[in-house]
């Protein structure tokens, strides 16, 4: 007969901060990119959670000594290859960006994906980010285009990485599932193009509303970034600039949240084709 692994046994006691998986950790918040291996920092028990019901690979998971109860709830959940470790308060605080550490991160490979992959199922359903640095306007982007059945979301230069540990927490585990891809804006927009995928920029006030532009054909939104907005050689290249209709009395709305109208009334009208 079997004999059931107790959770002691299954959590190896790490105490200096020189250790290599900790080093790593602390290595990967920092960069917010993939390593060698494709693996990114995350932190926070749901956040954990939703790597493992996204089938992602979990290497390592650490926890810290005053969260060692969580430990219960999570190991089950884990593959026998996950390394499990605890880790002193002190330690974990020095590997982990937040201010206040929930006393659980993880070390995870991540899916990567091609242009081609951007564009399926049809018909076409993409946002584009122009220079976007907000980590939490991006992972509230990423959340609305997985709601609303984006194919893809393409990264273009100088927007913040969707594996900052802010857009992740923000996009609520979207980003493990959603397509997307960090990319030259001209190269997506060729892409795009040459696709038959129509175009669209945002304006704060000139435009045609975006009830009234027909968003069941492929379609891209380019999304800028905050202050700045759409680039004007990417707003030359595109096909229709549209607004969405809100009160005078507000400049402009935010970046996530204009997004997520848009997508909205995207989905609002394929559903109804």
């Amino acid at each position: 007969m079997a004999v059931p692994i107790k959770m002691d046994d299954r959590l190896r006691r790490i105490h200096s901060g020189q250790n290599t998986r900790v080093k790593e950790l602390r290595r990967a918040f920092g960069e917010a990119a993939p390593n060698a291996e494709g693996e990114v920092a995350v932190e926070g028990m749901h956040i954990v959670e939703e790597a493992i019901r996204s089938g992602l690979r979990l290497t390592t998971v650490f926890f810290s000594e005053s969260a060692k109860e969580r430990a219960h709830k999570l190991l089950p959940q884990l593959s026998s290859h996950t390394e499990a470790l605890l880790l002193p308060d002190e330690v974990f605080a020095s590997a982990v960006p937040s201010e206040t550490p929930q006393g659980v991160a993880a070390l995870v490979r991540v899916k990567s994906f091609a242009l081609d992959e951007m564009f399926v199922p049809a018909p076409a359903l993409l946002v584009a980010i122009a220079g976007l640095q907000d980590p939490g306007n991006l992972g509230t982007i990423a959340r609305s285009a997985e709601a609303f059945e984006v194919t893809g979301l393409l990264l273009g230069e100088r927007t913040v990485s969707p594996w900052n540990w802010k857009a992740v927490r923000a996009s609520a585990g979207s980003l493990f599932r959603l397509p997307a891809l960090k990319i030259e804006l001209a190269t997506a927009l060729r892409e795009m193009k040459a696709r038959g995928v129509r175009v669209l920029t945002t304006s704060s006030h000139k435009g045609t509303a975006i009830t009234e532009v027909d968003l069941r054909a492929p379609v891209a939104f380019i999304v800028g970034g905050e202050g700045a907005g759409v680039p004007k050689d990417v707003l030359a290249q595109a096909d229709e600039v549209v607004v969405i209709p809100h009160s005078s009395k507000v400049e402009s709305l935010n970046a996530g949240i204009a997004a997520s109208i848009l997508l909205y009334e995207a989905a609002r009208q394929r559903k109804s084709q």
